[in-house]
């Protein structure tokens, strides 16, 4: 048996079965997931906000601290004894062995 209704001037004509379709989407848009809130796109999330961070970086060598930008573009060097800190890849920069990382809370407005 086929339900009808009247859209805009179109009639749909639809089977039982794909009722249920057009009562309820699959999932919530209004409140998501964290886990899906982390994969879609900076600017795609209901609030947006950047993926990269500042983090303070201690020296294996002489345990000064420098602070490190997330996705450095260039080599970071230690201010006390320049040894390499972090290298440059595509997107975030990757840390030599043995630096100490602590992560840098930013107040959000």
């Amino acid at each position: 048996m086929a339900s009808a209704w009247i859209c805009q001037n179109i009639i749909i004509c639809l089977p039982r079965q794909y009722l249920w379709t057009l009562y309820a989407l699959a999932k919530d848009l209004l409140h998501p997931t964290p886990e899906e809130e982390r994969r879609t796109h900076k600017k795609k999330r209901l609030v947006q906000c950047p993926n990269s961070y500042f983090m303070d970086v201690k020296c294996p060598g002489c345990y000064k601290i420098t602070t490190v930008f997330s996705h450095a573009q260039t080599v970071v060097l230690c201010v006390g004894c320049s040894t390499v800190l972090c290298q440059p890849t595509g997107g975030k920069a990757r840390l030599t062995e043995g630096s100490f990382v602590f992560l840098l809370k930013l107040r959000q407005v």
